[in-house]
């Protein structure tokens, strides 16, 4: 597995990819900061965060888009499926090195909260919270953003349905909001990322939230090895 993550973490750098991500990440977040807080002389943090779900979401098919299709368009799929390395570490490699890529990228968060706590004082627990939610959130995108790659050999193809995805992601609170009855409505706001994330923004590490995106992890990590394991025996 270290020598997976090894190789694809240095990828995302050795190409532009890893670049840009990190680079349109702090720009997107940086205008959000200017607004919230540094135009607004406000030194609530709680706004910046929840835009970070938008961006988060938006940006994550740069990360992801060539994850495995990559593989499968030049053929080195195959060499890696028969490799020593077990599927589960080819997928965890995979997928840490992404997670560290998206870890590097959201700590300008912590920047943005240290020029803060300079001028004025506030909850750093918040803070925390939202660092916690912002990594689950990232880390259940990657999953997703993984699981779509390993399906087709185009990382246009893989960025475009990884989008749709996302976006769909964004809008379950408003499908919620057109369900004829509450049942329904609840029903699906359970499955609402926003909605579980905007928890953590506020502040509230709730076990249910938490086990929530884990489970989204868990999932979409497990249909991916379904594919790969399919296409080894196929």
């Amino acid at each position: 597995m270290l020598a997976i993550f090894k190789r694809e973490f240095n990828s995302y750098f050795t190409s532009p990819i890893g670049y840009v991500f990190i680079a349109m990440f702090y720009f997107i977040s940086g205008i959000f900061f200017f607004l919230y807080n540094l135009a607004a002389a406000s030194a609530e943090l709680r706004y910046v965060y929840s835009m970070l779900f938008t961006c988060s979401a938006l940006l994550m098919p740069i990360l992801t888009m060539r994850m495995l299709s990559e593989d499968k368009r030049q053929k080195t799929d195959q060499i890696l499926l028969t490799s020593p390395v077990s599927l589960t570490g080819l997928l965890m490699g995979k997928f840490l090195a992404a997670f560290l890529v998206y870890v590097i990228a959201v700590s300008i968060t912590l920047v943005y909260a240290l020029v803060l706590s300079v001028f004025v004082s506030f909850n750093w627990a918040v803070i925390v919270s939202s660092y916690v939610g912002i990594l689950l959130l990232g880390a259940a995108l990657i999953a997703v953003g993984m699981f779509i790659s390993s399906l087709t050999e185009s990382q246009l193809v893989a960025a475009i349905v990884t989008v749709v995805v996302d976006l769909g992601l964004l809008l379950v609170d408003s499908l919620a909001s057109v369900m004829p009855n509450t049942t329904l409505q609840n029903a699906v706001l359970s499955l609402s990322m926003s909605d579980r994330y905007g928890n953590f923004t506020m502040g509230i590490l709730d076990f249910a939230d938490t086990f929530f995106f884990l489970s989204v992890i868990a999932l979409f990590i497990f249909l991916t090895g379904r594919v790969l394991e399919k296409r080894r025996w196929g």
